[in-house]
């Protein structure tokens, strides 16, 4: 069941998207050669922490999942898609990062995701990570009353598609609000005007997940949370908390820029 927010509520979650934004900036100026992935978990629960805000990933266990989540970040390095736990893994120069953080504050909850690379970037993951910042923005694009959720899916995937890289299949965003995964399901992939129709007051986490190596294929790692390239390539990972409104779509969880 799609709940649709009011207006008073869609402010709420911005403030709650508003502590995700400084963690994640936070997290960003933190990452550097030789800083561990559990020291920029560390970065993050002290933003959330001053903030007063709680972590909608510390604890969460879906039903795939072995053991609960032990982070407030997910920390994926290079050929990790999505969900990597923070280890004593030490960034090294060239490396690709992508770094997904929630926060729940005043009962609501903000979610989003940035992918960057520390030291000398290659110019491939520059392009990847461009990419994926392109494929958000024209599924946010997508986002009105009157559009379809299809229509938020073909937008991000002929981004994606155009630019050469695969899409794990099963994987997109989702609704949000009082829990950070909530109906409906958001597709990186499909076809224009079908799906659910838009109508102000949906929250929706829009965020595409691309594979270097064009192919959509994917592996769980060993700790049953981490998905992986199963060709070894690269990925990258972009996401906002995005309200549909009549005026248009608002993004709730805008970083400032370092």
């Amino acid at each position: 069941m799609v709940e649709l927010k009011t207006d008073t509520s869609i402010d709420a979650m911005h403030r709650a998207g508003q502590v995700v934004g400084r963690a994640l900036t936070a997290v960003r100026q933190a990452a550097d050669v030789g800083v561990s992935l559990l020291e920029l978990d560390e970065v993050a629960r002290e933003v959330l922490r001053e903030a007063g805000a709680s972590s909608p990933f510390l604890g969460y266990r879906p039903s795939f999942a072995p053991t609960p989540f032990p982070a407030v970040i997910c920390a994926s390095v290079n050929d990790a898609i999505v969900h990597g736990i923070p280890t004593q893994y030490r960034l090294r120069d060239g490396d690709l990062v992508s770094i997904d953080c929630g926060a729940t504050l005043d009962g609501w909850a903000g979610d989003s995701a940035i992918s960057f690379t520390v030291g000398r970037a290659h110019p491939a993951d520059l392009r990847l990570i461009d990419t994926a910042e392109r494929a958000l923005a024209a599924g946010i694009e997508a986002a009105v009353v009157g559009n379809r959720i299809g229509d938020i899916a073909h937008a991000v995937g002929r981004v994606c598609r155009t630019a050469g890289y695969g899409i794990p299949s099963g994987f997109g965003g989702h609704g949000v609000g009082r829990r950070m995964h909530e109906d409906p399901e958001v597709p990186n992939e499909g076809r224009p005007g079908r799906g659910l129709a838009l109508r102000h007051g949906m929250v929706l986490a829009i965020e595409p997940m691309l594979i270097a190596g064009g192919k959509d294929g994917y592996y769980e790692d060993d700790d049953g949370w981490t998905l992986r390239t199963s060709d070894s390539s690269r990925a990258a990972h972009a996401e906002h908390t995005v309200a549909i409104t009549e005026n248009g779509p608002r993004i709730l969880t805008a970083r400032e820029t370092p």
